[in-house]
């Protein structure tokens, strides 16, 4: 994908997209190697959002149906990707992609934000005493729960604002804003 010109912002203001703070520009394909911390953070908040939802509607639904521990944690994980994906999805299909190709941007630019994000979260849980047994009800599940998310944020971001500085992961969103 050719992002020669294009230049990365944190507001999605098209008039002056251009030419506010705190762009990676990509000028004839060569990326620069340092996207701001701001960036990177509100790309793992995007994520984390998505991630948070789907994995949270995973435990509640594994929990009523009387799901054990492994059929809901790969509920959660599979809804953690399917809304961590939709929030990038409708946001460049609202742009004017085709499916095909909003499809193909979305796993681009979030596959290993989600991915390192899922494993550290429920890495905590499972290795979280208690925290896998607990029910919806205890202040330990979710303790152990948005302890992870917090932990899989401060470690997805430095991920994300590599991949960002790269051209990668969440920088391919910005060429259809």
């Amino acid at each position: 994908m050719d992002h020669s010109g294009h230049h990365h912002t944190d507001a999605h203001d098209h008039a002056t997209h251009g030419a506010q703070e705190g762009h990676v520009a990509h000028a004839g394909g060569a990326h620069h190697e340092g996207a701001p911390w701001r960036m990177a953070s509100k790309a793992t908040l995007h994520c984390l959002t998505g991630c948070a939802i789907g994995e949270i509607l995973g435990m509640v639904i594994g929990t009523a149906l009387l799901w054990g521990n492994a059929e809901t944690m790969v509920l959660a994980i599979a809804l953690a990707f399917l809304f961590g994906y939709s929030f990038t999805l409708f946001a460049v299909r609202r742009a004017g992609l085709d499916l095909k190709s909003a499809i193909k941007v979305a796993l681009a630019a979030d596959t290993v934000s989600i991915a390192v994000m899922e494993l550290v979260d429920n890495g905590i849980i499972a290795l979280t005493p208690g925290a896998m047994d607990a029910h919806l009800s205890d202040g330990l599940f979710w303790a152990a729960l948005l302890g992870g998310f917090a932990v899989a944020f401060l470690i997805t971001t430095p991920v994300n604002k590599w991949m960002i500085g790269r051209g990668k992961g969440h920088a391919v969103v910005h060429a259809y804003h």
